[in-house]
C-alpha cells in the first residue's frame, strides 16, 4: 500500500484518472533499468525517480566531464571527474529517498547485460552509440522486455517503442539494421541541450505509460523531432519478419 507521504507524494499524479492508486501502485511495484545516464537518462531518471518508480537500475560506465554539464542535468559542477552513477545515486536519493536505486558502474558484457535486462520489467535505451544499443535491444528481445530508445544529435530527435511481448511490434534492429549516419556521438557532431531533454522526457512519458498501462505508446510508430523548424512528424514501422534478431527462424 502506500503510505501518506507517497499518497501527499504523488498526490498530483493520483489525481489523474489514467494513474489513479492501482496507477500508482503499479509504479511502486516496477523495476527499470536506465542504460546511460548522460543527455538523454538524465532527465529520464529524473522523471522517473520523482514519479515514484520503485526500483531505478541505473548503468553507465564513465565519469563526468565539465562537457557534459550543458546538457545532462542530473550532473553538476561538483560532479566533474566522478561516476556518472554515483553522481546520480546522490540526485536521486536527494529528491526522492523512497525510492530503491541499483547501480551498475561497469560495462555491461553480454551476460551481465542480459542478467540486468531479467531484472526488470522494462528497459530505457538512453545511450549514444549504436553497438549498445543492438546489444541492448537483443537482450529485451530474448527476454521479452519492452524497451523505450531515444536519439538525439545536432538538432534532430528519434523516439519509439519496441515491446517483444506483442506479435506486431518491430524490433531496433527492424527499423535500423546495421547502423546509420546516427553512430555519429555529440561530441563529434554536437547537439543543443533541451532537446536531449525533450527526447529524454518523452521517453519518462512513454516508460509511465508502459508500466501504468494507459494510453497509445509508440509501439509501430516512430516520432522524428526537428528542433529547428519546431515540428514533429510520425512515421510508421512494421516488424520484419526476416530480422535477424526478431524474426521468425526458418528451419
Amino acid at each position: 500500500m502506500l503510505n501518506d507521504q507517497e499518497l501527499l507524494r504523488y498526490s498530483r499524479q493520483i489525481l489523474l484518472q489514467h494513474v489513479d492508486i492501482d496507477g500508482q501502485l503499479r509504479l511502486k511495484d516496477s523495476r527499470v533499468l536506465i542504460v546511460g545516464l548522460g543527455g538523454l537518462g538524465a532527465p529520464v531518471a529524473l522523471y522517473l525517480a520523482a514519479a515514484g518508480v520503485g526500483e531505478l537500475h541505473l548503468a553507465d560506465f564513465d565519469t563526468v566531464d565539465l562537457t557534459n554539464l550543458q546538457r545532462q542535468i542530473i550532473h553538476d559542477t561538483a560532479s566533474v571527474g566522478m561516476s556518472k552513477v554515483d553522481s546520480a545515486l546522490q540526485r536521486l536519493s536527494a529528491i526522492n529517498p523512497q525510492i530503491q536505486l541499483v547501480p551498475h558502474r561497469q560495462a555491461l558484457d553480454a551476460d551481465s547485460l542480459a542478467a540486468a535486462v531479467a531484472a526488470v520489467d522494462l528497459v530505457l535505451d538512453c545511450s549514444d552509440n549504436f553497438t549498445t544499443r543492438e546489444a541492448v535491444n537483443a537482450a529485451c528481445v530474448a527476454a521479452r522486455k519492452p524497451l523505450v530508445s531515444g536519439a538525439a544529435i545536432r538538432l534532430e530527435g528519434q523516439l519509439s517503442v519496441f515491446d517483444p511481448r506483442r506479435a506486431e511490434s518491430p524490433c531496433y534492429h527492424c527499423l535500423y539494421g546495421h547502423g546509420s549516419e546516427a553512430e555519429l556521438t555529440c561530441s563529434e557532431a554536437g547537439v543543443v541541450g533541451p532537446l536531449v531533454g525533450l527526447v529524454g522526457s518523452l521517453q519518462a512519458l512513454e516508460a509511465l505509460k508502459l508500466l501504468v498501462g494507459f494510453g497509445e505508446p509508440l509501439v509501430g510508430r516512430l516520432l522524428l523531432i526537428d528542433a529547428l523548424g519546431s515540428r514533429f512528424r510520425e512515421l510508421r514501422v512494421k516488424r520484419d519478419p526476416g530480422c535477424s534478431v526478431c524474426g521468425t527462424p526458418h528451419a
